[in-house]
């Protein structure tokens, strides 16, 4: 993606974190695990490995729906004892993942997240790609 477009993301993705409180970091990933854009608390390391572990859960979630008749996967969301890591298809070959504290409304960070896709929706188009600028860091190969 152009370092605008990544720009305009990452701004997105701060005011989400700021505006719904519950929320502790974002990132929007692409569907084969890599960042494409982060919120600022989020460090280059962490926003990678946020992104391969929610690529993977997506990857699973799909596996699930194909083989079990359930169709395609909208979100998925992981309850532990201190987070909710929510992970939601964002736009083609897009997703965007959520980390937020356990005590949040589940609800409330779902709708939150579809009013972020629909806004930063025409960006939200990702292919494999090296490069990526996350959080102020440049992510990818030199």
């Amino acid at each position: 993606m152009h370092d605008t477009v990544t720009g305009e993301l990452n701004w997105l993705l701060n005011d989400f974190a700021q505006r719904v409180t519950s929320v502790r970091q974002a990132v929007i990933l692409s569907r084969d695990g890599l960042a494409v854009a982060a919120s600022g608390d989020l460090g280059r390391e962490d926003a990678e490995h946020l992104s391969a572990l929610a690529s993977g859960l997506q990857s699973l979630a799909r596996g699930a729906g194909r083989h079990f008749a359930g169709g395609n996967v909208r979100q998925s969301i992981i309850e532990m004892d201190a987070l909710l890591l929510f992970v939601s298809a964002a736009g083609d070959g897009t997703c965007l993942a959520v980390l937020a504290e356990a005590e949040a409304d589940a609800g409330l960070v779902a709708y939150e997240m579809a009013v972020l896709i629909k806004r930063a929706g025409r960006h939200m188009q990702a292919s494999p790609r090296f490069g990526t600028q996350v959080g102020g860091e440049r992510l990818g190969m030199s």
